[in-house]
């Protein structure tokens, strides 16, 4: 199958990768950081699943479809991290972002 089969998940990933990045580095600049950890933690390891997910994907990978469910949960969890900062408007971002990028990635694997 070539790679862009996965073209709207690669698009979705490297997205969600931006904005947990923006959103994690937001997190050290907000008053309330140290109460932040683990947005800022599942943000950078989200970013990191997607980033490589995307990777894995460009290169029409024997793991993509794994690597896409694995993506999707990381997602999932980044998303609702951030819904418990919904008051701060690049965590309102971020969840969005996280769980647009999740259900994509869901479908990937159902489309095998």
């Amino acid at each position: 199958m070539p790679h862009e089969h996965f073209q709207e998940c690669i698009e979705a990933c490297q997205r969600c990768a931006t904005i947990c990045n923006h959103c994690a580095i937001a997190c050290t600049q907000e008053d309330e950081a140290s109460e932040l950890t683990a947005c800022i933690q599942l943000d950078l390891e989200c970013a990191a699943i997607c980033t490589t997910a995307a990777q894995v994907m460009s290169m029409n990978g024997l793991m993509s479809e794994q690597l896409c469910q694995l993506c999707a949960e990381i997602c999932n969890r980044c998303a609702d991290e951030c819904s418990k900062h919904r008051e701060i408007e690049h965590c309102r971002k971020c969840e969005v972002a996280c769980r647009h990028c999740a259900e994509v990635c869901m479908h990937m694997g159902e489309h095998a």
